[in-house]
């Protein structure tokens, strides 16, 4: 809890020069980000992960306190690369690495899992798991409103076996456990 709560003071500071996160206070980003990221940690299995758009490390940094595996965020925006680079730093998490860069771009070790938290479409967020998922990997998205129109997108293009989870942040959301990508 001491991590998550540097990070919540980091983030207040940072938050008003860079558009983080929307508007609010640390109490209101607690229930809607932090537990919302927390609640994925149990729907990773272990091994090296990424959170692919990590903008102001949600879920990537909030999982990283949470987990001790080796955590990738990749994030184009040069100062949100550098937020998260302070905030791994202030909250003492030596197995995250920024990689400030294109997700497409990204280099990275085969992975066990990826995240994204409001990041794009399922039509979007697949080619982008395929490409950098390892054997057997899973991919963790929640998704709003949109859930059930994006997977239908999708579906034609892609074979998967796809878990549903209810959030229990959000009674509208559905998190989505995907495994077995491989396109059509």
């Amino acid at each position: 809890m001491d991590r998550i709560e540097a990070y919540l003071a980091l983030l207040e500071r940072w938050n008003s020069r860079i558009n983080l996160v929307g508007p609010g206070t640390p109490a209101l980003w607690r229930t809607r980000h932090v537990q919302d990221s927390l609640q994925l940690a149990p729907l990773l299995p272990p091994g090296e992960c990424a959170d692919l758009g990590s903008g102001g490390g949600l879920p990537g940094l909030i999982l990283a306190a949470a987990r001790p595996d080796p955590m990738h965020l990749v994030e184009a925006d040069q100062r949100k690369s550098a937020f998260l680079r302070e905030a791994a730093r202030e909250m003492g998490l030596a197995h995250v690495t920024v990689h400030a860069t294109r997700i497409e771009a990204a280099h990275l070790p085969p992975l066990a899992a990826i995240t994204a938290r409001a990041l794009a479409p399922l039509s979007l967020l697949l080619p982008w798991a395929r490409q950098h998922l390892g054997e057997g990997g899973i991919a963790v998205f929640p998704k709003g409103r949109t859930a059930d129109a994006e997977l239908t997108e999708a579906t034609p293009h892609w074979h998967m076996a796809v878990e549903r989870f209810g959030s229990h942040t959000d009674a509208e959301a559905t998190i989505f456990r995907i495994r077995d990508l491989r396109p059509a």
